[in-house]
């Protein structure tokens, strides 16, 4: 039992040990042991609080890219929809002034075929009346050749005027 019961002279010099041992860490390497936790603590802390940061700024960036995308698909929506109202509006206009410019064409040809008609119409009237009188001319040489008929022909005349 001797080694378990301790002497007072072990407990005595175990115990001043123990105290300068703890005075020289207290008095050396407490407080270095301490300021570097204290230093580890402090740049762990800025480590995290740089973290937090920097997600709080990767999330603003990421909420300013949404609505510069967002911005950007409207104002894209908008420059189509411009470009369509442009593309319809000069189609459009193309199909009036093809309308317009075919109407126009067919106006002065018709305008032209009713000249060439009249045209046609007139040189056709100078021949018939040129034919015509040609063909009076002939008859009415025939028929004045003989007197006789000439007399009976101012008679029937004188008659019809009569009535």
């Amino acid at each position: 039992m001797e080694l378990v019961t301790p002497e007072i002279g072990l407990v005595f010099w175990t115990t001043i040990s123990f105290l300068i041992l703890f005075f020289l860490l207290a008095k050396f390497a407490w407080k270095p042991i301490m300021g570097a936790i204290g230093e580890r603590e402090r740049s762990i802390e800025d480590a995290l609080l740089k973290a937090e940061a920097a997600k709080d700024e990767m999330s603003r960036l990421t909420n300013e890219n949404e609505e510069l995308l967002k911005k950007t698909r409207a104002e894209r929506d908008v420059i189509l929809a411009e470009a369509k109202k442009l593309k319809d509006q000069i189609v459009s206009e193309a199909k009036d002034a093809a309308h317009k410019e075919g109407a126009r064409q067919i106006e002065l040809a018709r305008i032209e075929i009713n000249n060439q008609k009249n045209i046609a119409m007139a040189d056709v009237k100078n021949q018939v009346s040129a034919l015509s009188i040609e063909i009076a001319e002939k008859i009415l040489r025939k028929q004045f050749e003989d007197q006789g008929k000439q007399d009976a022909l101012v008679a029937d005349l004188l008659k019809e005027v009569k009535l």
